[in-house]
């Protein structure tokens, strides 16, 4: 038996879980990688870490610069994407808000997205069970 969502599902949550997984990526990159590379020198003297000259602090400065602005703009479309799908699966407030926060914190986004995704199938499933037509009864 397969499980299908209902169409009225199925575009909001591909764009949220897509919207998720770029977002999610964005913030690790920038939060794990960019950063530190771009504030090492004020924890280290190493000379590829040195302000404006090291290759190591230019890298970071790069990452921090074009994925900092690139994570703030997909953010917005995470936002509305996580809100549409909230509204059409009638989700509530608090559900709705740990959602929307995710994208903010390095990978909380890639564990809300996989409850979201839990959530909606199971709640869909359910639905589906309930109206649709049942098992023959064993005899």
């Amino acid at each position: 038996m397969t499980h299908e969502l209902p169409d009225d599902l199925r575009t909001p949550l591909r764009a949220y879980r897509t919207m998720a997984a770029i977002v999610g990526v964005l913030l690790v990159v920038l939060c794990l990688v960019g950063l530190p590379l771009h504030y090492g020198y004020l924890v280290s003297d190493a000379p590829w870490l040195a302000k404006d000259t090291g290759a190591g602090w230019e890298l970071g400065s790069n990452i921090s610069a074009y994925l900092g602005v690139a994570h703030g703009w997909l953010y917005m479309i995470f936002l509305f994407s996580a809100f549409w799908l909230s509204r059409r699966a009638d989700w509530d407030i608090p559900f709705t808000a740990v959602t929307l926060v995710s994208g903010t914190v390095p990978l909380l986004s890639f564990w809300a997205e996989h409850r979201a995704t839990r959530r909606v199938r199971a709640e869909a499933w359910a639905d589906a069970g309930s109206t649709g037509p049942t098992a023959p009864a064993a005899g």
